[in-house]
């Protein structure tokens, strides 16, 4: 069985920036203990921690049954040799356990913190698909794994259907889901993000959220996003509009999580990984992803 059709049986996961703050023996048996829990996928982001090639290496290697996907690994982190030399390792060490999801990052991103020019986005990612695709190689692992791409707008999805297994959309609503499928067609893996915030006031449940989109409005292709999926600037103040975070973010217990993963589900996702937002963003939420597990397991 290969990744897309494990993802498929297996419709719900999880999604989290809060590893990089576990010694790395501790992000082992984190990731163990999510595979025993029956998570069906485990996504990470690539900004500021651990480079996301490697990392996946180690946590295919901890786990038996769990998918993990690289959410997303950043075309400017390295060359597209290196990358598809990496993720034939990963796809032969763990075979139909990994998705190698690719995006663009985020101008400020790429030529402040790793200065390089950022190209038009679609164009880029064309371009680093060829020359992956293309890249010489002469070890013994040939077969690159599924590849997915962080796509928000009509033209990335459409790269998406046409290059790719699929489309890995984050911070965005069911109703984008429904048109991320339309456009997709019904062929193509559609991964979404889903962030959420467990048993937890109105008043911290917002403060969470806007904490966690404080990084997210200062970023032109997110806010992009926003206003195509009908949002107006006054929701794109620093943090987030409170309409912007009941959109984003579920604030609830474990049924309203299960009800928000369902509407993604019905309108086109073929899996929708959750990221559970702690009291703080390095806070590893481990309660609330062993509280969640058995609801998961029914989505």
């Amino acid at each position: 069985m290969d990744a897309t059709t494990a993802l498929r049986r297996r419709r719900a996961g999880l999604w989290t920036g809060a590893l990089d703050a576990l010694p790395a023996p501790r992000l082992l048996d984190a990731a163990a203990e999510l595979d025993e829990l029956g998570y069906g996928s485990l996504w990470f982001g690539e900004a500021y921690g651990r480079e996301s090639l490697t990392t996946a290496l180690a946590l295919t290697g901890a786990t038996r049954k769990l998918v993990v996907g690289t959410g997303i690994a950043n075309i400017y982190a390295r060359g597209a040799m290196a990358a598809a030399a990496a993720a034939r390792l990963v796809h032969a060490l763990a075979p139909g356990r990994f998705v190698l999801g690719l995006g663009v990052s985020h101008q400020p991103l790429v030529e402040r913190d790793r200065g390089s020019n950022y190209l038009p986005p679609v164009r880029a990612m064309a371009d680093y698909l060829d020359a992956l695709h293309q890249a010489p190689y002469f070890g013994a692992d040939a077969e690159l794994p599924p590849i997915v791409l962080a796509a928000l707008g009509p033209r990335m999805l459409r790269l998406s259907r046409d290059r790719t297994a699929g489309a890995h959309p984050y911070l965005v609503t069911p109703d984008h889901t429904r048109q991320a499928r339309r456009i997709l067609g019904s062929m193509p893996l559609l991964v979404v993000e889903q962030a959420a915030v467990l048993d937890q006031n109105r008043t911290e449940g917002l403060r969470r959220g806007h904490e966690h989109l404080n990084i997210y409005t200062g970023l032109t292709n997110y806010r992009n996003s926003w206003i195509r999926q009908g949002f107006t600037e006054d929701d794109l103040v620093r943090g987030g509009s409170d309409r912007l975070v009941d959109a984003l973010v579920v604030l609830g217990d474990e049924t309203a999580v299960l009800d928000r993963v369902r509407q993604h589900l019905d309108a086109g996702a073929d899996h929708v990984c959750v990221q559970v937002l702690g009291h703080d963003l390095s806070e590893v939420p481990f309660r609330e992803w062993r509280g969640l597990a058995p609801a998961l397991g029914r989505a």
